[in-house]
Protein backbone atom coordinates (compact mmCIF):
# COMPACT_ATOMS: atom_id res chain seq x y z
CA UNK A 1 0.00 0.00 0.00
CA UNK A 2 2.90 2.15 0.40
CA UNK A 3 3.92 2.60 -3.13
CA UNK A 4 0.42 4.22 -4.50
CA UNK A 5 0.70 6.69 -0.95
CA UNK A 6 4.37 7.58 -2.43
CA UNK A 7 3.44 7.90 -5.91
CA UNK A 8 0.73 10.58 -5.14
CA UNK A 9 2.30 12.50 -2.50
CA UNK A 10 5.82 12.68 -4.92
CA UNK A 11 3.38 13.20 -8.10
CA UNK A 12 1.69 16.32 -6.39
CA UNK A 13 5.45 17.87 -4.99
CA UNK A 14 6.38 17.41 -8.90
CA UNK A 15 3.32 18.66 -10.49
CA UNK A 16 2.95 21.64 -8.08
CA UNK A 17 7.24 22.09 -9.01
CA UNK A 18 6.12 22.05 -12.44
CA UNK A 19 3.53 24.34 -12.37
CA UNK A 20 5.96 27.08 -10.48
CA UNK A 21 8.77 26.47 -13.53
CA UNK A 22 6.32 27.94 -15.98
CA UNK A 23 5.20 30.84 -13.89
CA UNK A 24 1.53 29.29 -12.93
CA UNK A 25 -0.63 30.80 -10.54
CA UNK A 26 -2.43 28.91 -7.35
CA UNK A 27 -4.78 27.11 -9.25
CA UNK A 28 -2.09 25.85 -12.02
CA UNK A 29 0.21 24.49 -9.02
CA UNK A 30 -3.11 23.22 -7.48
CA UNK A 31 -4.14 21.32 -10.95
CA UNK A 32 -0.98 20.37 -12.23
CA UNK A 33 -0.22 18.64 -8.94
CA UNK A 34 -3.82 17.02 -8.52
CA UNK A 35 -2.88 15.78 -12.45
CA UNK A 36 0.57 14.73 -11.46
CA UNK A 37 -0.59 12.68 -8.14
CA UNK A 38 -3.48 10.97 -10.10
CA UNK A 39 -1.06 9.68 -12.74
CA UNK A 40 1.98 8.79 -10.23
CA UNK A 41 -0.49 6.72 -8.05
CA UNK A 42 -1.88 4.96 -10.85
CA UNK A 43 1.72 4.30 -11.45
CA UNK A 44 2.24 2.93 -7.73
CA UNK A 45 -1.01 0.95 -7.96
CA UNK A 46 0.16 -0.87 -11.05
CA UNK A 47 3.51 -1.39 -9.47
CA UNK A 48 1.84 -3.31 -6.16
CA UNK A 49 -0.04 -5.22 -8.28
CA UNK A 50 2.38 -6.36 -10.22
CA UNK A 51 4.90 -6.99 -7.37
CA UNK A 52 2.27 -8.27 -5.46
CA UNK A 53 1.36 -11.07 -8.00
CA UNK A 54 4.77 -11.86 -8.75
CA UNK A 55 5.84 -13.46 -5.34
CA UNK A 56 2.56 -15.76 -4.94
Amino acid sequence: MIYPLAGLIFGAILGAIRARQRGGKTADLVQWALVFAMIFGLLGLFAMILIDRSYQ
